[in-house]
């Protein structure tokens, strides 16, 4: 069967794997990350947060937390893609991420939407390197964090490097914006608009994440660390983190 072609640009394409990272990257997959803001609720409590200040505060976002993230997702891909997974380096990628991660309550929802999601694609075929990846964290009682979940199982399902990072970071804002529209007035087509405008900064720090090294990044957020460890004290939540 002859390989399927764009016509506008005579590159082969990959219907399938973009159908299957879509499904993966959707921030509707049932993970529990709607139950989650990150520490935005408490923020919008404290009126630090509104819908006019969400375009400069997820620019920032992005280029601390954000690349961060990306540059752990890809490091785990680089894992899930390798012909011989070691456990001993994925333990170690999650136990430096956790170390970035001050918050109790951001490690906790990380580790959880980790786990949910590793386990989720799991169950859809036979992947050794999650597999492995699996047994090693659940033998050490080790955290395995939503990003390094995400950027191992691209790699073990052969996607692309680079739209695996961009699919993670659009996941991650997408739920995040999502959280918001809960929080405060911020309706679906301001929604809309945002994430659309959030795109292209979405592409560089993907690029970005491919210069950096997980030893030489850091991120430096401490209003919304201080919102993360704040919320258990919230007297009224509508999310768990």
């Amino acid at each position: 069967m002859p390989q399927a072609t764009d016509r506008r640009s005579n590159l082969p394409t990959d219907g399938l794997a973009e159908l299957q990272l879509l499904h993966l990257a959707d921030s509707a997959l049932p993970i529990g990350s709607l139950a989650h803001s990150f520490g935005l609720e408490s923020l919008e409590s404290a009126e630090l947060l509104n819908a006019a200040k969400l375009p400069d505060f997820f620019d920032v976002y992005l280029s601390e937390a954000g690349l961060v993230e990306a540059v752990f997702c890809r490091a785990a891909w680089r894992l899930g893609a390798s012909t011989t997974f070691s456990p001993a380096p994925w333990l170690d990628l999650n136990e430096k991420l956790s170390a970035r991660k001050p918050s109790r309550e951001s490690r906790a929802a990380s580790a959880a939407l980790g786990q949910h999601f590793i386990m989720a694609v799991k169950g859809l075929g036979e992947f050794p390197a999650i597999a492995a990846a699996c047994q090693a964290s659940q033998s050490t009682h080790s955290m395995i964090h939503h990003s390094t979940s995400f950027g191992l199982a691209g790699g073990a399902l052969s996607f692309a490097e680079d739209r695996v990072i961009e699919a993670f970071l659009h996941q991650s804002i997408a739920g995040l914006v999502s959280a918001c529209q809960r929080l405060m007035p911020f309706g679906q087509c301001e929604a809309t608009r945002l994430l659309w405008a959030l795109k292209p900064r979405m592409v560089q720090i993907a690029k970005q994440s491919s210069l950096r090294t997980i030893d030489d990044v850091a991120s430096f957020t401490p209003l919304l660390d201080w919102g993360t460890m704040e919320h258990p004290a919230l007297a009224m939540r509508l999310f768990i983190s």
